[in-house]
């Protein structure tokens, strides 16, 4: 019996270092092509998709980034896997649509539907949502972009709050204006636009979705969307194990393992005993460990962190202290495919860095020139103040 091949921490250290370009050998020409390297980009926090893209392509300014976004559209934020914000190419987006988007927006919707069938001033919550979205989406057609405080102030239904019931202990009416506009978002109807604010605020507008990519979106259906989002997540990010996929993904187990059959995925051993997942091309790991003095800067939720839910193999015992208990990363700081500590701006000093760990001197020497590094692509701004979860503030 041939034994099953096996991939080492090693191993998959140096496949995410060089696959996800944290080694910058490859600097992608565009922003759409580091989105893509990564399969998608984090947004929840607007400064990382910035951060997310100078830590692997430096060569892309702001503007770039900028222009991706709002000019060029190449790039667009969508509400997708687990009920996350990230930034897709127009390839990658149409995949969620169809993957994960009726899933997270049924989500959206039953939040709602529970709460306004709470409240004595909704005798038909059902139709609520359908008069709610089809004002919002009839003014967009015809005003677009809107804020959502615009759109709150000029479509009645939207901004008038809904009161609670007597006994109830929420602590005030119900602002549902919002609620609807990521509904509509989530089902791919609506699309954030420009953002009315520096690069680093989310300040968002928003725009029917057509409109916004000049196109109508790909029906993809779901199965075809999770077989496109698993590919291009085992490409990148495995080995991984069902467990991961599934979180990262926000779906099922019967999907997930479906898709894996289809796409002929092997099975692995990795160093924690679990099982893990490539593509059947992809078994063998001929990648080159990280060098001795290969560090990288990351900002918080940026998509190497947090690629897998089980994550021991590049952050060993530090879960605890980089990240909170639902389990989102802060700013990170890398040695040879390891976390080694965090970071966070120091208002005129620049970066400080925070080590759990005792590194070399050149390697704390490299960590620290990478952040006068950032300082400088942030110029004029500064380098903006994210989610950090170090040890600094939590005592350690």
């Amino acid at each position: 019996m041939t034994a099953r091949p096996a991939i080492t921490d090693e191993q998959r250290r140096a496949r995410q270092w060089h696959r996800q370009l944290l080694d910058r050998h490859t600097q992608p020409p565009t922003v759409a092509a580091v989105a893509d390297a990564l399969v998608a980009l984090h947004a929840t926090t607007a400064s990382t998709v910035y951060l997310s893209t100078w830590a692997r392509a430096p060569q892309l300014r702001i503007a770039d980034v900028d222009a991706a976004l709002y000019d060029d559209r190449t790039v667009v934020k969508h509400l997708g896997m687990r009920r996350t914000l990230f930034v897709t190419s127009h390839d990658v987006l149409d995949e969620v649509l169809g993957a994960v988007s009726d899933r997270v927006a049924a989500s959206e919707r039953t939040n709602m539907l529970r709460d306004l069938r709470r409240s004595p001033d909704v005798a038909d919550p059902e139709g609520w949502i359908a008069q709610a979205c089809d004002a919002a989406l009839e003014k967009l057609a015809t005003d677009g972009p809107l804020s959502t405080a615009q759109l709150r102030a000029q479509v009645p239904i939207l901004g008038t709050p809904i009161g609670e019931p007597p006994d109830s202990s929420w602590g005030g009416p119900l602002q549902m204006g919002s609620r609807v506009l990521n509904y509509l978002a989530a089902s791919g109807q609506i699309v954030r636009g420009p953002d009315d604010g520096p690069w680093y605020t989310s300040r968002i507008t928003w725009e029917p979705m057509a409109r916004w990519l000049r196109r109508a979106p790909a029906g993809h259906s779901p199965h075809d969307g999770h077989l496109g989002l698993i590919q291009r997540w085992l490409r990148v990010y495995g080995p991984g194990t069902e467990t991961d996929i599934v979180w990262w993904l926000g779906s099922t187990k019967t999907a997930v393992r479906k898709a894996l059959a289809e796409l002929g995925a092997i099975e692995v051993d990795l160093d924690d005993g679990q099982t893990g997942y490539v593509l059947p091309d992809d078994v063998a790991t001929d990648e080159p460990e990280p060098d001795d003095d290969a560090v990288i800067l990351l900002p918080e939720l940026d998509p190497t962190t947090m690629g897998h839910k089980h994550r021991d193999f590049y952050l060993g015992d530090l879960q605890g202290q980089l990240f909170d208990s639902n389990g989102n990363g802060g700013t990170t700081a890398w040695w040879r495919g390891r976390v080694v500590g965090g970071w966070r701006p120091d208002g005129d000093k620049g970066i400080e860095l925070v080590l759990c760990e005792k590194v070399p001197a050149r390697v704390e020497r490299a960590l620290r020139e990478r952040g006068e590094e950032l300082i400088q692509w942030c110029a004029p701004s500064t380098v903006p103040r994210g989610i950090y979860l170090g040890p600094v503030q939590r005592g350690g």
